[in-house]
């Protein structure tokens, strides 16, 4: 590691920090979604996942719009895997998250 941020296993605050802005999209319905999760959830996520999730980051937001709403899929099975996790996770009250 570069000894900048504290460390979390494989992963340090700045990882943490950096996907909190990528996931600041300017669309609300957006925004309302990814930041929860990535506060909520990305620390805990496998290397995988954060890889996924990571990949998820660099797409257009009209089709992160449409995954998100389930008007389509991604044809990409691995990002299908970190939208249907990020959805279970929305779908979820705050309480029990």
């Amino acid at each position: 590691m570069n000894g900048m941020g504290r460390e979390r296993g494989m992963m340090t605050d700045e990882e943490i920090n950096r996907m909190r802005w990528a996931a600041r999209r300017g669309m609300l319905e957006l925004d309302l979604v990814l930041e929860p999760f990535v506060m909520a959830r990305y620390a805990g996520l496998g290397a995988d996942d954060r890889r996924r999730f990571q990949q998820l980051m660099g797409c257009e937001d009209q089709d992160l719009f449409a995954w998100f709403l389930g008007r389509q899929q991604p044809q990409d099975q691995e990002l299908a895997a970190i939208v249907r996790q990020v959805l279970d996770f929305a779908r979820t009250h705050p309480a029990d998250r």
